[in-house]
């Protein structure tokens, strides 16, 4: 097999295992579109938003800083942040891409790393074909951008209280990712416990609340608390075989 016959294979294989992540993501999208909705942006705003930047609690944080007037830096701190999983994920593709790969397709691969499409790229065999993670880009962040886009658009024509009710969703989806981690560690479940009991806290005193934003007290909580169930809850080292 030629080397583009390779590469086009790839790129199938990429396009069939991101159809699964495409639906996915359209349906989450949706109700991200309705956040973006209250926050203000129009459907062209939306889409932009979501194909540049293919991250759901990523998104929500932006969404959520805007609508509270969050300043330019609080928006890039704390998008910063929340999406600085995907440095680790970028780091963990680096060391399976073909060494001759040239650094526009390095490049390129990382700046579209998903959870998802890391989890389905981490688990081929050898060395990363970027083809393939163009073809699993190809159809799920259409996919997302669009579904943002319909989720502003239906949100300005669905009544108030159906639009309310799509956007439990949103809460659905990010229970969804921190209980089953939550269950399996104790560190984790403690950190999302006084993560609400602090948010609680900083919006219910209202002397903090006269010092410092929404958007800043998000970001401050997650540095403070991150660190501090770090310090406390170390994660070990996996120890290498005795030689």
């Amino acid at each position: 097999m030629t080397n583009n016959e390779t590469k086009r294979k790839a790129f199938l294989d990429g396009l069939r295992d991101g159809v699964p992540i495409a639906l996915g993501y359209f349906a989450v999208a949706f109700s991200l579109g309705i956040a973006a909705r209250s926050a203000g942006l129009t459907a062209f705003q939306g889409f932009v938003a979501s194909t540049l930047c293919v991250a759901s609690a990523g998104e929500y944080a932006l969404f959520t800083l805007i609508g509270a007037g969050a300043t330019y830096l609080e928006v890039a701190l704390l998008t910063l942040i929340t999406n600085a999983r995907y440095f680790l994920m970028s780091c963990a593709l680096s060391q399976r891409i073909d060494p001759k790969t040239r650094p526009i397709h390095r490049f390129l691969v990382g700046a579209v790393v998903t959870d998802e499409i890391f989890g389905i790229t981490i688990a081929r065999p050898g060395y990363m074909e970027p083809a393939y993670n163009y073809g699993a880009i190809a159809v799920s962040v259409p996919a997302w951008a669009v579904g943002t886009a319909l989720g502003i658009l239906m949100g300005n024509l669905l009544p108030g209280r159906i639009v309310s009710a799509l956007s439990v969703a949103l809460y659905g989806m990010f229970l969804a990712i921190i209980v089953p981690p939550a269950k399996k560690s104790l560190a984790v479940a403690l950190c999302v416990l006084l993560g609400f009991g602090c948010s609680w806290l900083c919006s219910a005193w209202g002397t903090l609340a006269a010092l410092m934003s929404p958007g800043m007290w998000t970001i401050v909580l997650t540095v403070v608390l991150s660190a501090v169930m770090a310090a406390a809850f170390p994660v070990k080292e996996a120890q290498g075989d005795a030689q």
